[in-house]
């Protein structure tokens, strides 16, 4: 855990960081809205609070002008941490009272007109520039304090025992059957075993088994064997009865299955992401029934385009769009994986006894906290962590909305009906799109259903709408470039140094000049300096909007120019596998390529990302001694290498 001298130290590091981003936000407002006010108060706060002041006050100024935003004027309960002048907050002043007026606090609009002949383009920029300032440290991958961690634990117990006080009446659970029929019944049915293909994933795993060694099986659950038999599905093509590799494997019956490991990950300094690591086996189960969920729900005529799995733009688009027209509503959710019921989950796939069967032999029932205590068995469906969380859940909030739609026009629940009204309804995990004239009622249904509302990132009125990681304002996109990394300070930091240029990238691309030099700076100080490279380069460099393209030499046998540049590349340890276990290995990376470079396209936030994060997946499925080493999840180090120019 980080000292309080060594965050504070860090907290100044940042701060020259914070004024580069302040005065390229204020230049790129129409009018003059710099003042050094802002930045004193920055400074003094920066060095009371420390890095928090950055990392949780100033998104929480953020979050109350948002606020703001949606319901059109500043209410007094707002900005309680910040002084006001007026009923507006002192602190960017030269902003908001072009957005607010500084005598009634309303939001300039056609009744109210905007000040000194600005445009609706200049309110966007500003409330942008405003995001940008108060959001840029929001995202930073900090260690936050002891008593964080533990109230995140104890928030994830609380959650647990909530269970015990969550009931329906017969009336409301036989709504959900029955509409969660109308949507699922025909498309579970169809979904045969044989097509779950169990897979083994990248994470980590609760008896904290990685790489090869997954495939060298210890441990089977005996609740699987009627499903995923170790012979023929742990073995795909089977095995002798009397081999090696089935003595090293221990039956477990159901009440001895190693628990889900509950563990903290380093997230913000506002608190941990709670993670439940699934036994492997479990794991290995999941990802099979997750990835024919996923071909099914998204190409089933109900479902197709409104519940999305690897396709976050849906969204986004819609965010967008309904910044302007407000047409739909978007909505978010808190703690959404830990709050669905496990028997409304299954209720959902009672048309397929053996897959439903399947899915809940495959759901670890007992959870062990960081103190080594465990609790179970546990009433949710899965946690953060377990594979099928992602389509259950989706499938849940979808079902129930569609209740929702289906009450507040009075329709009864039909199959054709459930089409009609899910026609403006759109599900990408537990970001919600749904019209804004059905939101209220559709808010009401999710509660009732034991979810809860994230009211700050909820939006149904006004012009500001997010979702899937893309923030609008009347119709354009305003969402803020997030520092993710500290700074880098040596070679051995490379993770940073490949954060640092990515990010000093797509600060250039926004026009921030003073905030992508210092970032690039930054790094030249390590690594030396770095080349002009195109958009796909493999290589580490910065992207010019006037074509600018290191070359080095040409390679007469590639017939291309080329540049020596810093390339992310995994970090591999010996693992030697053989038998049955290098069998299964080699049958499962046959298809492992395809489908985890699809993932990481389309679950990467832009382009200039996705190479550092292939990297930090641990893909690297061109390595012919794979069966020799694997690549460490999650590490990553820099090698100078010949790269193509363009």
């Amino acid at each position: 855990m980080k000292s309080n001298k060594c965050c504070a130290s860090n907290a100044s590091d940042q701060m020259e960081f914070m004024e580069a981003v302040y005065t390229d936000a204020t230049m790129k407002c129409t009018a003059d809205v710099f003042a050094l006010r802002d930045l004193e108060t920055m400074r003094s706060r920066v060095k009371d609070e420390g890095l928090s002041f950055l990392t949780i006050t100033l998104p929480g100024f953020c979050r109350d002008f948002e606020r703001s935003l949606a319901s059109g004027y500043i209410d007094s309960t707002l900005f309680r941490n910040f002084k006001k002048n007026g009923p507006i907050p002192a602190f960017l002043q030269g902003m908001t009272s072009l957005i607010f007026d500084c005598k009634t606090g309303r939001i300039f609009n056609e009744q109210n007109p905007l000040p000194n002949g600005l445009l609706v383009d200049d309110t966007s920029v500003l409330v942008d520039s405003i995001r940008q300032i108060c959001l840029s440290f929001k995202k930073l991958e900090v260690e936050c304090t002891l008593q964080r961690v533990h109230s995140a634990i104890h928030n994830f117990t609380e959650i647990e025992r909530s269970f015990q006080e969550f009931s329906l009446s017969n009336q409301e659970s036989e709504a959900f059957t029955s509409v969660s029929g109308m949507l699922w019944d025909r498309l579970v049915s169809r979904i045969r075993l044989a097509d779950c293909i169990p897979k083994h994933g990248p994470g980590a795993t609760a008896e904290r088994i990685s790489g090869n060694q997954k495939y060298v099986w210890r441990n089977w659950h005996e609740r699987l064997e009627p499903y995923f038999p170790l012979v023929g599905v742990g073995y795909p093509l089977g095995t002798d009865l009397d081999s090696k590799e089935l003595e090293m494997v221990t039956l477990i019956p159901s009440d001895q299955e190693q628990p889900v490991r509950v563990t903290p990950v380093p997230k913000t300094l506002k608190g941990p992401r709670i993670i439940a690591i699934e036994p492997c086996c479990m794991q290995f189960a999941q990802q099979g029934i997750r990835n024919a969920l996923y071909r099914a729900i998204e190409s089933y005529w109900l479902t197709r385009g409104h519940v999305n799995f690897r396709d976050q733009s849906v969204n986004q688009k819609l965010a967008v769009s309904s910044s302007m027209t407000g047409r739909l509503a978007t909505i978010d959710l808190s703690d959404a994986s830990d709050r669905v019921p496990r028997s409304l989950a299954l209720e959902m796939f009672r048309s397929n006894p053996d897959l439903r069967d399947a899915i809940d032999a495959c759901r670890s029932t007992r959870a062990e906290l960081p103190d080594g205590s465990i609790i179970g068995p546990l009433s949710k469906f899965a946690s953060m962590g377990s594979a099928l969380c992602f389509p259950v859940e989706a499938m849940y909030f979808y079902t129930i909305c569609v209740m929702a739609l289906l009450r507040e026009r009075n329709l009864p629940a039909t199959v054709r009906n459930c089409f009609k009204v899910s026609r403006g309804l759109y599900v990408y995990g537990d970001d919600i799109v749904v019209p804004t004239t059905n939101a209220v009622v559709v808010l009401e249904y999710l509660r009732k259903y034991n979810c809860k509302v994230n009211a700050s990132k909820t939006f149904m009125e006004g012009n500001f709408r997010e979702s899937c990681g893309v923030d609008a304002y009347k119709g354009r996109e305003v969402t803020p470039i997030y520092l993710r990394k500290l700074r880098p300070e040596n070679k051995r930091q490379a993770e940073r140094i490949i954060s640092w240029v990515a990010t000093g990238n797509l600060f250039y691309l926004k026009g921030y000049w003073r905030t992508a030099t210092l970032m690039f700076r930054e790094c030249e100080r390590i690594v030396g300096p770095l080349p002009y490279v195109s958009r796909e380069s493999p290589g580490l460099g910065r992207i010019s909007y006037l074509g600018y393209r290191s070359a080095t030499r040409w390679n007469d046998e590639f017939q291309r120019l080329e540049i020596k540049a810093l390339v992310p590349s995994p970090v591999r340890r010996a693992d030697e596998l053989e038998g049955y276990g290098a069998l299964s290995k080699s049958l499962q990376s046959l298809d492992q390529k395809s489908r985890l470079t699809e993932e990481i396209e389309l679950g990467c936030e832009n382009d200039l990302t996705a190479r550092s994060t292939s990297v930090l997946a641990g893909v690297h499925s061109g390595d012919e001694s794979h069966l020799e080493r694997f690549a460490l999840h999650g590490a990553v180090t820099l090698k100078r290498r010949w790269v193509p120019a363009s």
